[in-house]
């Protein structure tokens, strides 16, 4: 069955939007006791094992079968494209580290659990397409010439985009974890009435 593009650019939208809520509510629940890290920690090892079954297992399985899919052993490709997955790896560990830190600094400034964590998501996904926009307007690799530079001088566009860009997805991101923030504040315990004495 051929995907269409715009299936796998569905694919990853809904994998990379699904990601933060996931792993969080994964590492907390797979966490003993409030204040360690034994279940962040956990919660990498799951996300480990889910990259090497689809990241090394099914890859191998598909070259060996496939013979379309033999690659080009070159040392700088394999080099750049282990980075890729060194940052991809790093990503998560930042992520799911980011949430225990910020409800341990809310805990601490004795705020709600989650004053800190509603930023999480936002910063990413709204930093991220600023710097790969970035990133691509002065690196340019060429074949066995990965250290090519050159500024491409953008228009007006780029620039506003990138700022619009980032200040919608933060805005959008920031409501929905703002609101899920509120759902999560305990309900004010009513004091009972002082007793009075009888007459």
């Amino acid at each position: 069955m051929n995907i269409p593009w715009w299936g796998y650019v569905i694919g990853a939208g809904l994998a990379w939007g699904t990601y933060v809520p996931l792993v969080f509510y994964g590492g907390t629940e797979l966490t003993t006791r409030p204040g360690t890290i034994g279940g962040r920690l956990a919660s990498i090892l799951c996300v480990g094992v889910a990259y090497f079954v689809l990241a090394v297992v099914v890859p191998i399985a598909l070259m060996a079968a496939r013979d379309d899919a033999k690659p080009v052993w070159k040392p700088t490709r394999l080099v750049f494209s282990s980075l890729a997955g060194i940052a991809g790896a790093v990503g998560a560990i930042c992520v799911i580290f980011a949430s225990k830190a910020a409800v341990d600094q809310a805990k601490l400034d004795g705020v709600n659990p989650a004053t800190y964590r509603i930023y999480i998501a936002p910063l990413i996904f709204a930093l991220a397409p600023a710097i790969n926009t970035l990133l691509s307007l002065v690196w340019h690799p060429k074949p066995d010439n990965p250290w090519y530079f050159e500024f491409d001088v953008p228009g007006w566009k780029l620039p506003a985009g990138i700022v619009l860009v980032a200040i919608g997805t933060f805005l959008v991101l920031y409501s929905k974890e703002e609101a899920e923030a509120g759902k999560a504040k305990p309900s004010p315990t009513v004091a009972p009435a002082p007793e009075t004495a009888p007459p």
